[in-house]
């Protein structure tokens, strides 16, 4: 199945972050952007791919430590960006994000220490998926406007081992699913 470790904004966030999509849409060029659907919206922290079911206990039993050894952090989504040419735009995060960065290294290592293959390890760079596109897009209006977003802080209290169900279908625009398959809470949360 193919997984992802995650830290999900909760409902109020997601409400606030809708807002400001709806704002974004509206600017110029908005339109040749697809746009995440709101249930996509999460900070991955490791990215596993297509994981052999037997390997998925050991993942969850790795990623349970991994929880229990990281502490309750503050985090907001706030500012954002774009990667490969405006290819993807993206909300940033502020708060603890080095808590953020250590429980992806953390995520990544239960993978390794489960025998997941990981690919090459590159440096965290906190993101949340808003939107991409298939070429190069200018996103300049939509990476100014998000200079200036900040949500509201809340405090991150759990891991998500998420699964991702690829579209089927062959409808364009139709968006992948996604299904929380485990969820451990942080040190002592919970």
């Amino acid at each position: 199945m193919r997984l992802f470790a995650a830290v999900l904004p909760p409902e109020d966030v997601a409400d606030e972050l809708a807002a400001e999509v709806d704002r974004l849409r509206q600017l110029p060029g908005a339109g040749r952007l697809r746009w995440t659907d709101r249930p996509g919206w999460h900070f991955t922290l490791a990215f596993y791919g297509e994981v052999a079911d037997d390997l998925v206990p050991a993942l969850s039993d790795r990623l349970e430590r991994a929880a229990r050894r990281a502490d309750p952090f503050p985090l907001a989504v706030s500012g954002g960006g774009r990667f490969g040419q405006g290819r993807a735009l993206w909300a940033g995060a502020r708060g603890d994000v080095e808590a953020l960065r250590l429980l992806a290294d953390r995520a990544e290592a239960a993978a390794r220490k489960a025998g997941v293959p990981m690919g090459e390890h590159r440096r965290y760079k906190a993101h949340l998926t808003l939107a991409r596109s298939r070429g190069p897009a200018d996103v300049r209006p939509q990476v100014e406007l998000l200079r200036e977003f900040t949500g509201r802080t809340w405090t991150v209290t759990d891991l998500v081992l998420v699964r991702s169900h690829l579209p089927a279908s062959g409808v364009p625009g139709e968006q992948p699913r996604y299904e929380a398959v485990a969820r451990w809470a942080l040190g002592g949360a919970g």
